[in-house]
């Protein structure tokens, strides 16, 4: 085991509106549909400094992690019959970082 991740930060403009909705959605249904994928979700939630924004935060081994388990994601029966439709109305935009960071570091944004 390495002792650096990819850190990805995903950061979602949703639509006037409809950030309480995604958030509902990505807490109750989204996220632990990515954990049950085996992606290790670190963070997520409204942003603090814009109405709009909304924030995930998933950690992976590496690229070829990340792209795999991201396909496993998107692919599911569940993905595609409940999720994708709703969320991808709520989006306006979406914008990805992937930046590679001690393990420690993202391990520490889990801690309570």
């Amino acid at each position: 085991m390495s002792d650096t991740v990819l850190l990805e930060v995903r950061l979602f403009t949703t639509a006037p509106g409809t950030r309480d909705e995604f958030h509902r959605v990505s807490r109750d249904g989204t996220i632990p549909l990515m954990r049950k994928c085996g992606i290790d979700v670190l963070a997520h939630g409204p942003a603090l400094n814009d109405d709009d924004t909304y924030y995930l935060v998933r950690a992976f081994e590496s690229e070829e992690d990340r792209v795999e388990r991201g396909q496993s994601l998107y692919t599911t029966p569940e993905w595609l019959n409940q999720y994708e439709g709703p969320v991808t109305a709520m989006m306006a935009d979406h914008r990805t970082a992937v930046i590679r960071v001690p393990r420690e570091a993202a391990e520490a944004l889990t801690a309570p």
